[in-house]
């Protein structure tokens, strides 16, 4: 009789509570904000002429001042990146040798 009873007061408790929906989630590109510092966005135009180049940090500093994003995103030979796509970095891939084999902005 105590266990009924228990279980009738769990599902009464249960049937009170109410969930709450998760928070949205903010969106990926933030829109700008007057007098706040400007938004990154990669432009893919001029990238392309960084292939077969060996990787460093000057050459990371020329590629993001050429594509205006702010991150470089490593991908070293056979490493598994994730797809989501931000459009404030650059995605660069890496042959076997350390050279820039394939890049994007994403």
């Amino acid at each position: 009789m105590a266990r009924a009873a228990m279980g009738a007061a769990t599902v009464l408790l249960a049937a009170c509570s109410t969930a709450q929906a998760p928070a949205p989630l903010p969106p990926a590109d933030p829109p700008a904000v007057e007098g706040a510092a400007p938004v990154h966005k990669c432009d893919p135009a001029n990238i392309q002429q960084f292939v077969g180049k060996t990787r460093s940090a000057a050459l990371e500093q020329d590629m993001l001042k050429v594509s205006g994003a702010s991150t470089v995103r490593w991908a070293p030979f056979g490493t598994a990146v994730t797809m989501e796509y931000r459009s404030d970095r650059l995605t660069v891939f890496l042959n076997a040798n350390n050279r820039v084999d394939r890049i994007s902005c994403s």
